[in-house]
Order: structure tokens, then C-alpha cells, then sequence
């Protein structure tokens, strides 16, 4: 179930109510309508606005931004990731696909939450209750290993994939000598493996961010335990069973899921095209934005118009 508070004027009305603990909530709907409202591609956009998904463990805050008109697109960001990523793709592709990124806080997680099964679990919701068509699913790194979960779980929900630098296969862990309370120079260390070119792309806000939540002992076990519980959910025995056809991204110096992983998820994926990026790590979309919002253009466009589920 979401439970929703939206975040610009004039897109909807709160409907108050409660849940089955007696706390009072808010849905979000549209004018004229009642409960929850699964959104299509020819509705308006709704811009910003924070939702709370239950999960297994409690309620999840998250924030959910759309923009751009077409085809919808739902971006999943990494174990590190921000929505804000996907920022310049998002920008580049927006006047042909309809975006929406969904930013899941993944280090507060907290109990049975806090696993791949816990993060798929509340996207698949999301999923169901935010769209009466399937979508294609863009997810990087961690956000690419919950895609192809959801992609097994819930097949509705999912028309196509585009996964960069995902986990679900080969992975160098961040956290093999994670450590609490870490340096910021660990961390710089860390972060800058992400990129070919750290000196240009990695961004000091993330830094100081991952310092603030990694410095907190349930941040770091947060991490630990998600990291784990990813690399623990192999899935090569499964691939073929995911039918959506797949454009794989990916770079050709990622030292995270490095090429050997792309070369293995285009063998087991019945339908799947890989594209390589050179001068490239493990996020292509910050390193290389303007190809990487063509090909996914392109991709989607192959796909033809959105159609409601069956």
C-alpha cells in the first residue's frame, strides 16, 4: 500500500484517513477521484511529492519525481544512489519518454526491509498501485539487480529493462572492507572506483553524504547487510526466465560488475543487446549521459506506446 503526501500544488487532493494502527495518513488522488489513482502515460505531470510504501518491517518513506511526456520509464538508483544520477539522462530524454524516479533511502532500512527481497518487495508495490501499464525499468547497479527480481516476481509490471552496471551476477562488493565510522578519504577511495574518470565526475556532495549516513552504525550495517544479501541472490540459474527485452549498458572499465558480468548477462538473457561505453565505470549514466539517454530513447521507441496491463 502507498500511503502519499504530494509535494507541488495543484496536482490532486489528500484524501485523510487511517491505517489499520490508528495512524492518521494521507492518499494521494486525483480530482474527482477516490483512493489510490494508477497513473498512464497521457496523465499530467505531477513533478515532486514524498510517498511512505509499507514494507515488511514498517512504513518506507520515498520520493517519486516525473517529468517528460511518451512512454514511462522508471529509473531505480544503486545501493550509494540518489534520483539526482539520472538528472541529465532524465533531462536529455524527457521530451520522449516520461520519467519517474523513484528514491528509496536504502541505508535506513531497517529488518526484513533491508534485502534485495525487502527493496523488491516495495518496488513491486510501488509498481502495481502507480501504474495500470507496464513499464520499462532503468536500474543501475543495486537498482539494476531489483529490476530483473522484479522483472522474475511480477512480469504485468515490466515491458522492457535497461540495466547498467548491474549486480545479480559478478560484483566487487563496497563494502568488503567497509568500515564504521569510515575516513573520508576511505570513502573518496571508494566512491572514485565507481568512475573512469572520478577527478571529473565524482561529486563531493556524495561524498560528504555517505560520510554522514556510513558514520552511523545503522547506516553501515544497512549496507553490509543489503550488499550481502545481493551478492548472496544469484541469478544466473533464473535469466531465462526473464522474457522483457533487455538493453544492457554497461562500461568497459567498470571494475564494480566488470565486463566479464555484461558479457554473461547478454548470453542468459534470451533478448537482450549490450552496448558498451568506453572510458567508462560503473555509472555510464553520470560519466556518459548523452548516449546513454539515445539508446534508451531508441529502446523504448522500439517498444511501441505503453498499453494497459492484461
Amino acid at each position: 500500500m502507498i500511503l502519499a503526501r504530494v509535494g507541488m500544488p495543484g496536482l490532486g487532493w489528500l484524501a485523510p484517513g487511517r491505517d489499520e494502527m490508528g495512524r492518521e495518513t494521507q492518499t494521494l488522488t486525483r480530482t474527482g477521484a477516490t483512493g489510490h489513482h494508477a497513473t498512464s502515460s497521457a496523465d499530467p505531470l505531477v513533478g515532486v511529492r514524498s510517498i511512505t510504501l509499507r514494507g515488511r518491517h514498517g512504513l518506507v518513506p520515498a520520493t517519486v519525481e516525473q517529468v517528460g511526456v511518451g512512454s514511462t520509464v522508471v529509473f531505480l538508483h544503486g545501493l550509494v544512489g540518489l534520483n539526482e544520477h539520472w538528472e541529465e539522462v532524465v533531462r536529455l530524454a524527457e521530451a520522449n519518454v516520461r520519467c519517474t524516479l523513484l528514491q528509496v533511502p536504502l541505508l535506513d532500512l531497517r529488518g526484513e526491509d533491508c534485502s534485495i527481497d525487502g527493496v523488491t518487495e516495495l518496488t513491486v508495490d510501488f509498481l502495481a498501485q502507480s501504474f495500470d501499464h507496464p513499464v520499462v525499468l532503468v536500474g543501475n547497479s543495486f537498482g539494476g539487480h531489483v529490476a530483473l527480481r522484479v522483472a522474475l516476481q511480477r512480469p504485468d509490471l515490466v515491458r522492457g529493462l535497461v540495466l547498467a552496471g548491474s549486480s545479480g551476477l559478478i560484483e566487487k562488493s563496497m563494502v568488503s572492507d567497509i568500515q564504521i565510522r569510515p575516513s573520508r578519504a576511505w570513502l573518496e577511495r571508494k566512491i572514485g572506483e565507481l568512475f573512469f574518470d572520478p577527478a571529473r565526475h565524482m561529486r563531493a556532495s556524495d561524498i560528504e553524504r555517505a560520510h554522514q549516513q556510513l558514520s552511523e552504525r545503522g547506516g553501515a550495517r544497512a549496507m553490509v547487510r543489503l550488499s550481502r544479501s545481493a551478492r548472496r541472490n544469484h541469478l544466473g540459474s533464473r535469466m531465462s526466465g526473464i522474457k522483457a527485452p533487455t538493453l544492457l549498458i554497461w562500461g568497459r572499465q567498470d571494475i564494480v560488475t566488470p565486463p566479464e558480468a555484461a558479457e554473461q548477462f547478454a548470453a542468459m538473457l534470451p533478448n537482450s543487446r549490450l552496448v558498451w561505453f568506453d572510458r567508462c565505470g560503473h555509472v555510464p549514466m553520470m560519466e556518459h549521459p548523452e548516449p546513454f539517454a539515445g539508446e534508451l530513447v531508441e529502446f523504448v521507441d522500439s517498444l511501441g506506446p505503453d498499453k494497459p496491463r492484461a
